[in-house]
């Protein structure tokens, strides 16, 4: 072969071993609306208005961890571009506001909105444009399943074995217990309630005296307290959203009534429900966590914690430390963060959802110790472990094991 011969040769080889490294480069990357080179545009509902406006914290505290992360050089070289809308809690606005998301802004996906009410209505219309609706912030049934719903997953833990535990402290501690249920009259509250039933067993029907339903829209459900007590239930189950647990300890201490208290893990921030219904008036109540108590001593030289509080100095001062509903959306945006790296370049909703029931052994910072993100595609429950807490002095203190979810004890 003669020189020149030789060099061609090289050189179509050069062409050839580029046009291939350039189309694996191509075929790594695997964009859907909403992601670039240099963003991935993210989605968000919140109640910035309306009776759940204290659970919105969570959508600022999101966006400030978003703006941290940014500036720190984003997701694998990409800015998140964090667009959230308020639905005042309102289901038929959240259809509107998701629409406006998902057609208007193109977002790549919606994560982290609030209420389930308001996941509920867009749930199908997610689904069916096939969008991921991610770590929906609602500890709901119904979000995890996989089969009928594979673009929507839940975080939290789920609100019937929440109240499945609730049920076997009773049985173990009051079994003679005369039991008064106080719940938000849609899924959410129904959700919590069936949960109590199943976990009382044959003895719901004689144990529980009580069911009182109050709407969103109600401005107080004082009456309700008001009922419990004349009946003389001496168990009170508070299925209540923050607004109303806070009425609902303030009535009770009013009037004098005493009952053994559990309260739903969503109204159990101390700096949103606590305090302004008033720290003496709430003590004993027992709830469940999953997450540190900022205002716990035992997690202050805790790494996650430090990491916590140099966010909060840092990137949310406006955040009040003491509101759980701030570790709650710190955490939440960790995952989200977990997920998109997953992904690397192949940022299609495909591959989210993908990594999205692929996370094995996820620690979030300020996950309880014992308690780990895990999922897969036939489990869309993130968070399966909780533990009991009691309200004691100013602060809610932790007593027994690490519990299951899933299972009620």
């Amino acid at each position: 072969m003669s020189f020149v011969a030789r060099r061609l040769a090289a050189f179509s080889t050069a062409i050839i071993l580029l046009a291939a490294s350039g189309s694996s480069a191509l075929a790594q990357k695997k964009y859907d609306p909403g992601v670039t080179d240099t963003e991935i545009k993210i989605g968000n509902i919140m109640p910035y208005s309306g009776p759940a406006s204290a659970y919105s914290v969570t959508g600022r505290t999101e966006a400030a961890y978003f703006r941290k992360i940014n500036a720190e050089g984003g997701i694998n070289g990409r800015k998140i571009n964090f667009i959230s809308y308020d639905d005042a809690y309102s289901p038929p606005k959240a259809v509107e506001q998701a629409r406006r998301l998902v057609e208007g802004n193109e977002v790549f996906l919606i994560f982290g909105s609030v209420g389930t009410p308001s996941n509920t209505a867009i749930q199908k219309y997610m689904n069916v444009k096939r969008v991921p609706q991610l770590f929906v912030q609602t500890g709901a049934t119904k979000w995890n399943d996989p089969q009928n719903f594979p673009w929507t997953i839940g975080w939290s833990p789920n609100y019937q074995n929440e109240a499945r535990i609730y049920a076997k402290y009773i049985l173990m501690e009051k079994p003679n217990a005369r039991i008064g249920v106080l719940y938000q009259n849609d899924d959410y509250g129904k959700d919590y309630v069936k949960g109590l039933k199943d976990g009382l067993g044959d003895r719901a029907a004689l144990m529980i005296i009580a069911e009182e339903a109050y709407e969103v829209s109600d401005p107080t459900i004082d009456s309700h307290i008001v009922k419990m007590k004349s009946l003389n239930a001496d168990v009170f189950v508070d299925i209540t959203t923050a607004k109303f647990a806070a009425q609902a300890i303030r009535k009770a201490a009013e009037i004098g009534w005493k009952p053994l208290h559990f309260l739903n893990n969503v109204s159990t921030s101390i700096g949103a429900v606590i305090r302004p219904a008033g720290v003496e008036k709430a003590q004993d109540i027992i709830s469940v966590a999953y997450l540190m108590d900022a205002l716990d001593p035992q997690w202050k030289d805790d790494p996650g914690m430090k990491a916590f509080d140099e966010f909060l100095a840092k990137d949310f001062p406006e955040g009040n430390r003491a509101d759980s509903l701030v570790m709650a959306g710190y955490n939440m945006a960790q995952t989200l963060v977990q997920v998109l790296k997953q992904c690397g370049d192949n940022l299609s909703r495909e591959s989210v959802m993908k990594q999205a029931a692929n996370l094995k052994n996820f620690k979030t910072t300020n996950l309880l110790p014992g308690i780990k993100i895990n999922t897969s595609p036939i489990d869309f429950a993130p968070i399966k472990q909780v533990q009991l807490r009691r309200f004691k002095g100013d602060r809610w203190e932790l007593f027994g094991p690490t519990l299951s979810s899933e299972i009620g004890g």
